[in-house]
């Protein structure tokens, strides 16, 4: 029982680990620093595997332990965003993801937790009830964190192309 648990738990990291890595450095911005956050994660998850009750929830359990780290090493780095939505140093930004760069920025600008919402729900397309149970969030409260944030993009980002 472990062991089929154990595989199926390798089995959706090796299948979706580019995915991981895209939500890593989304809250990073620095490849080496995501590959480091998504392997933390995948450790984590592999030493605590046993604690997982219900194998359904694999996705929802690995998003958890991925947005932990990733914050974790923010936190560790002391690169959580200010009050006003700067970062506390410049990190490196990979080229390649042009497309997102801006909108990246406009969502570190949000807090914490409005950003993990938005970054999960339309970079990672996961729905609205996954997310309130990866952060541990009450599903009306989700919606609303994530309504105020796209409302607080859609305002500023239209300023700037004005």
């Amino acid at each position: 029982m472990k062991q089929d648990l154990y595989d199926k738990i390798t089995a959706y990291i090796i299948e979706n680990q580019e995915k991981f890595y895209r939500l890593a450095y989304s809250y990073v911005r620095g490849r080496e620093d995501a590959l480091d956050v998504v392997q933390n994660a995948v450790c984590r998850a592999l030493e605590h595997y046993g604690k997982l009750r219900n194998e359904e929830a694999i996705r929802t359990w690995f998003y958890r332990i991925l947005v932990n780290e990733s914050l974790l090493f923010l936190k560790e780095k002391n690169r959580l965003p200010l009050e006003d939505g700067e970062l506390t140093e410049v990190s490196y930004e990979e080229k390649g993801f042009e497309v997102q760069e801006d909108l990246n920025r406009y969502i570190s600008q949000l807090d914490g937790e409005t950003q993990t919402i938005i970054r999960l729900r339309f970079f990672e397309e996961l729905s609205l009830k996954e997310i309130a149970e990866i952060t541990e969030t009450n599903l009306n409260t989700v919606k609303a964190k994530l309504y105020r944030g796209l409302k607080w993009l859609k305002v500023n980002i239209q300023e700037v192309d004005l």
